[in-house]
C-alpha cells in the first residue's frame, strides 16, 4: 500500500509499505494491505510504518487525520515533532 505523511507545510514521509500503526484518539490501530475504507482522528505519538523492504520508520506526530482508501493512506499530520 501506499502511503504518505504530509503537514500543511511539507510531504514527511511518501512509499511503499505493508503495515503502519497509528496512535489513534481512542488507542493504537494498525493499518494492512487491503484494509477497508475510514478515517480516524490520530492523537499524539508514533507512527511505525513497516516499509516494503523491511525497514522501520518512526515519525512522531501531534495528531491529525488518516484517511485508508484503496491501498492508499493519507495523513494528514497537525506537526511532525520528531522524524527518526
Amino acid at each position: 500500500m501506499y502511503v504518505e505523511i504530509i503537514t500543511p507545510d511539507r510531504r514527511v514521509y511518501a512509499g511503499e509499505a505493508t503495515s503502519v500503526r497509528f496512535p489513534g484518539s481512542d488507542g493504537s490501530f494498525e493499518v494492512l494491505n487491503n484494509h477497508a475504507a475510514m478515517i480516524a482522528a490520530l492523537g499524539r505519538g508514533d507512527v511505525r510504518i513497516l516499509t516494503d523492504t523491511g525497514a522501520e520508520k518512526h515519525i512522531h506526530i501531534d495528531g491529525g487525520v488518516v484517511e485508508v482508501l484503496r491501498n492508499q493512506v493519507s495523513v494528514l499530520a497537525e506537526a511532525v515533532i520528531s522524524n527518526e
